[in-house]
């Protein structure tokens, strides 16, 4: 039984992966945040930080030398240096710079202009640099494998990454890409609501009808799953790649910034002012999870208000986009063959879920409580971890997903022919044949697309390529037979071939807006050859940005309570931070970290007279026998 469970791509080995040297880590690169996790015997680990934190914020700070933050760090860096930092990187992926305008709304990208002879690849200008979403994206990969190899002791270089099922082929073939320039080597792309049944299944021994609710940052998915005896069938898939819960930041972000506009007429802000505005609309949504109502500041420029919101308003602002949720879910069913009594469960996956008024219309809508006890923060990775040591060391659990999205091909009169039908099983291949149109014609151009509309220019173009050297017949009399294959990872290839010549002619679909392999090899061979100073460029970067901090908040302290110092000391404090400043223009990591030594220590007798006068205040007006009275009840205690 245990070889009919096993999948493996055209040309490979049936017999899963096997290195006892590596381990595979599972990988959620999530719009606003991503997890890795690490699966042995049926076990998994979600790797945290020191801080016991699972999650990195998806947040890249760049510094003027290019070296690259990633995480918590950089998101502290998003109000004070917004140009540098970059957020929400995977709503760009695999998309051109027209792809970029369809998005709408007042995105918090600075995209450099296209150059004729370029590629089409989007490109961010970001504190000065010019980077692809590719390039960012590789970023944050980078830093979920440093957190593993620190975990395992270990090298890492095999993953299994998660993309949102409604993923095109351009947007899964930039996520190989990011990830290879990463180092890393894909051993599939899993989809997201997959990964999340995945988890569940094998935790929670679940079978039967199951939807996949998966509401993350920039993406929704949602897909009906069959689960039975360890096979996990995805029957149908849908989604839209542009909806989620950054579109509640912007509803909010909007919101405040009428209001703004409308007690101080302030009309166009930066950038960097509206990644400000979005930071701050995403604490208010956090708050609004848990809380009723709240108040934030709100800084652009120089000048700051007060908005209050309460959670009534917050579902008023967004929805209409949850609506659209339910909608897609209802076509999903409907095309299915089923209604939402069928469904014995609804998984909820990305931290978008939390949000109450999408739990109540999820709840609503499928007329029962949705699942929620494994973190849906976490779950995805769960799965992909436990897909990952499936691929390494071998499983009884057989993924069957589907592709989210038709394939077909350009026939005359900009018609388009489906070849693959959306939400086939893959890994697939078929063929189709066609036929000349003209007399003597001796080439065909074939032109590959997805999606689900009839006519050429209502879809995605993937690729063109032309089939040449066809004997010259009459018209309809050449046969042509064209077939396409559908990997494991969804990702496509095209051939075509006429019977009585044996021609042939083939095509790997390598979307317009992907690396090229001249890009994708100069890049590998840069991050190669400078991995050793980016290394060192990274540790002085986030040497820099340790001392900066430490110094603002000694320059806060002391705009709060500088009469606690005496003359002396406040020179001898100023002297040191004036070391600290030189330090930091310089390149020498250790002097920095000294000299932010000396600076704590310089600090250490302020701070004892800041708490000392906390606590004074603390006690200001409070009655001498109240005070011996909690005393002694304390020490009989």
């Amino acid at each position: 039984m245990a070889q009919l469970l096993q999948i493996h791509e055209p040309g490979e080995s049936p017999v899963p992966h096997q290195d006892d040297a590596e381990m595979a880590v599972g990988i959620d690169l999530g719009t606003t945040n991503s997890v890795v996790a690490v699966s042995s015997e049926g076990q998994v680990e979600v790797l945290k930080d020191d801080d016991g934190q699972a999650l990195v914020p998806s947040i890249v700070a760049y510094a003027p030398d290019g070296s690259a933050i990633v995480g918590e760090l950089a998101k502290r860096l998003l109000l004070s240096r917004p140009d540098s930092v970059v957020s929400s990187i995977k709503r760009l992926m695999g998309r051109g710079a027209e792809d970029v305008k369809s998005l709408g709304g007042q995105m918090p990208f600075d995209i450099e202009p296209h150059h004729e002879g370029e590629s089409q690849l989007v490109r961010l200008n970001i504190g000065g640099h010019a980077l692809t979403p590719i390039e960012i994206s590789a970023d944050i990969l980078r830093a979920l494998k440093d957190r593993a190899e620190a975990h395992l002791g270990a090298k890492v270089e095999k993953a299994v990454i998660t993309v949102p099922a409604y993923f095109d082929d351009a947007q899964r073939t930039a996520t190989k890409d990011a990830a290879r320039l990463a180092g890393l080597n894909v051993l599939r792309l899993v989809n997201e609501p997959t990964a999340a049944a995945l988890a569940y299944g094998l935790d929670k021994s679940a079978e039967g009808l199951y939807a996949v609710f998966d509401l993350g940052g920039g993406t929704f998915d949602v897909s009906l799953l069959r689960m039975e005896k360890g096979v996990f069938q995805v029957l149908a898939t849908g989604g839209d790649a542009a909806l989620g819960g950054d579109d509640f930041d912007h509803a909010i972000a909007n919101h405040f910034l009428e209001q703004r506009k409308a007690g101080l007429g302030e009309t166009n802000l930066s950038a960097g002012e509206v990644k400000v505005a979005l930071m701050t609309a995403r604490m208010a949504k956090e708050c609004l999870t848990t809380e009723d109502s709240g108040e934030w500041m709100l800084t652009a420029g120089d000048k700051q208000t007060k908005h209050a919101l309460d959670r009534a308003t917050f579902n008023d602002l967004i929805r209409a986009d949850v609506k659209r949720t339910v909608k897609i879910c209802h076509e999903v069913l409907t095309e299915a063959g089923f209604d939402p009594m069928d469904i014995k469960g609804v998984v909820l996956v990305g931290g978008s879920t939390r949000v109450p008024l999408v739990r109540e219309t999820v709840s609503q809508y499928f007329g029962s409580e949705p699942l929620a006890d494994i973190d849906p923060d976490q779950v995805v990775a769960v799965g992909a971890a436990l897909q990952a040591e499936a691929l390494t060391v071998g499983s009884d659990t057989l993924l069957l997903d589907v592709t989210p999205l038709s394939l077909g091909l350009e026939t005359m009169g900009g018609l388009v022919e489906k070849v693959i039908p959306r939400n086939t099983p893959i890994p697939v291949a078929k063929a189709q044949e066609f036929t000349t149109f003209k007399d003597g014609q001796t080439a065909m151009a074939i032109h590959v697309v997805q999606g689900e509309r009839e006519m050429v220019d209502q879809n995605r173009s993937l690729a063109r390529f032309n089939l040449t050297g066809i004997p010259p017949m009459a018209a309809g009399a050449a046969h042509i037979r064209v077939t396409f294959q559908v990997d494991a990872d969804g990702l496509l290839t095209v051939s075509a071939g006429e019977d009585t010549s044996g021609i042939e002619a083939k095509v790997e679909v390598k979307p317009s807006y992907g690396l090229s392999e001249e890009e994708m090899s100069t890049m590998l061979y840069d991050s190669m050859a400078n991995a050793k100073g980016d290394m060192e460029l990274r540790l002085l970067t986030e040497a820099r940005v340790e001392a900066e901090r430490a110094m603002l908040a000694v320059r806060a302290a002391l705009q709060a309570d500088c009469k606690l110092l005496t003359v002396g000391e406040r020179e001898t404090i100023g002297e040191q931070m004036d070391k600290l400043i030189d330090a930091i223009k310089g390149t020498d990591r250790d002097a920095i970290n000294a000299a932010a030594e000396d600076l704590d220590k310089a600090t250490r007798v302020f701070a004892e007279k800041r708490m000392d006068k906390g606590i004074r205040d603390a006690l200001t007006g409070v009655a001498i026998d109240k005070l011996q009275s909690s005393v002694s009840d304390g020490e009989n205690a």
